[in-house]
């Protein structure tokens, strides 16, 4: 199914389509209050990106550094090139340690590379214990958003799911009950664990260490309590030294929700005394983006989000629509990168507005992007032949001025005399859920050629 057709699902329900708009668009008025009252914002922004680029340009040797340092530090370190090898090394080392119970902080990559199934499918337990993240794993469903995986869910739904699995009382939505049966719920499960997994939003070429951000401290519960640590990360997660980790912290928070700083912004440099700490570095498609002229600066993206919440299309689409791990604009420049024929129509969800290349923390050129995967699409995707010849009409028209500005006098009569079961028709896609502009009198040609000749 194409975006489209998804995204004509979700808006079906439109009361819930408005609520997931205005909820998004409330995010983003967070992010640009909090971003306003940083002096030398631009300045950050501009800085995250030269830092981004420049571990892009010498990734393999920050790499390498990376592993000796972490080595030193008594952490098992791994490579793995696919989804698969991941997941293989994620099991062997649950397997050593006789692990049935985990519990997995936020990781995007982790979902990337489907873990959570191929675990579960060897009778091991995986809990997601972040909020959001466990809110959809008991539905059954992925994250719809990289911060905000259940943004798609009101507390009304969240109160009957939470009826259906954890046995709570039905309290209409109540988040401070609800919240607090999660929490309850999840205690249990940290106690239990064998093992914890978490992602990584910061790798430290110069010290070897990690830094994973929450909000809720989750990643740290499991980590303390459980034997092991297994923290899964890409390529791309590396930064150069720990004094960069104050460019990306004050971008990351502000950019994603609008705070200053997540409320936890852990660092992992070592095992704790007794335990292991192994650390599994995933390709899985970056180097074949990263070899991509017009793409490779998608790899400088730090998972805040930011271009999901003020992107229009995303707002009124939802992230299932996207049916990509990372939805939204950025995923629609990753995923063709992935399954150009899956994802054929993505870079195609998008106005070209720019306003995701503006909110941008790290300045990818996003809406950029997203234009010339449409050129890769056109030429080497089979298109339509409706869409052919009305873009073969369209570039016949728009290059010769006399048939434009016939076509243009003639669509004007038409909206103004023509009747309504004729203008609102099948073939109008755009008058289902609104009215075309009124036409008033002359057009801006005939008014300049009027003022010209009258002096």
């Amino acid at each position: 199914m194409s975006h489209a057709t998804k995204a004509a699902e979700f808006n079906k329900n439109e009361a819930k389509v408005n609520w997931h708009d205005k909820a998004l668009w409330y995010v983003r008025e967070k992010r640009d209050k909090s971003a306003h009252n940083v002096q030398g914002w631009e300045y950050l922004r501009q800085l995250g990106s030269k830092i981004k680029a420049n571990v892009l340009s010498n990734l393999d040797e920050y790499l390498i550094q990376f592993e000796a340092n972490a080595k030193k530090n008594g952490i098992h370190v791994h490579w793995a090139s696919d989804a698969e090898e991941h997941n293989n090394i994620v099991n062997d080392i649950l397997s050593k340690h006789n692990a049935k119970k985990v519990v997995k902080s936020k990781s995007m990559l982790t979902e990337e590379c489907h873990l959570n199934p191929f675990l579960e499918s060897r009778g091991i337990e995986v809990v997601d214990t972040d909020l959001g993240e466990r809110i959809v794993q008991l539905a059954q469903e992925p994250p719809s958003h990289i911060v905000l995986p259940a943004i798609h869910k009101t507390k009304e739904d969240v109160d009957e799911l939470f009826q259906e699995h954890l046995g709570t009382t039905p309290s209409q939505g109540n988040p401070e009950y609800l919240v607090g049966e999660a929490r309850k719920h999840l205690r249990d499960k940290f106690l239990n664990a064998d093992v914890a997994i978490t992602g990584v939003n910061f790798a430290v070429a110069d010290t070897g260490g990690v830094v994973v951000c929450t909000n809720e401290g989750n990643a740290d519960m499991g980590v303390h309590l459980a034997k092991a640590h297994i923290a899964c990360m890409g390529i791309e997660k590396i930064i150069p030294k720990e004094k960069h980790l104050g460019v990306f912290l004050r971008l990351l928070a502000r950019s994603a929700t609008g705070q200053p700083i997540t409320t936890y912004s852990s660092h992992f440099n070592k095992p704790e005394d007794g335990k292991e700490m192994h650390i599994v570095i995933v390709d899985n498609g970056r180097t074949e983006q990263l070899s991509r002229e017009d793409f490779r600066a998608s790899l400088h993206c730090i998972r805040c989000g930011a271009c999901m919440n003020t992107c229009p299309i995303y707002r009124r689409s939802g992230g299932h629509s996207y049916d990509y791990t990372i939805p939204g604009p950025i995923g629609s420049i990753l995923s063709p990168g992935k399954d150009l024929k899956k994802h054929s129509s993505l870079p195609f969800a998008s106005t070209l507005c720019g306003s995701c290349s503006n909110v941008c923390p790290v300045k990818i050129n996003i809406h950029e992007q997203l234009y010339k995967w449409r050129q890769v699409i056109v030429k080497e995707q089979k298109q339509p032949m409706v869409k052919k010849s009305i873009l073969k009409t369209a570039g016949v028209v728009l290059s010769k001025p006399g048939l434009y500005r016939i076509a243009g006098k003639t669509a004007r009569f038409m909206l103004k005399n023509a009747p309504k079961f004729m203008i609102y028709n099948k073939l109008n896609a755009w008058g289902k859920a609104r009215d075309l502009p009124e036409v008033k009198g002359q057009n801006f040609d005939d008014w300049y050629k009027k003022r010209q000749k009258n002096g």
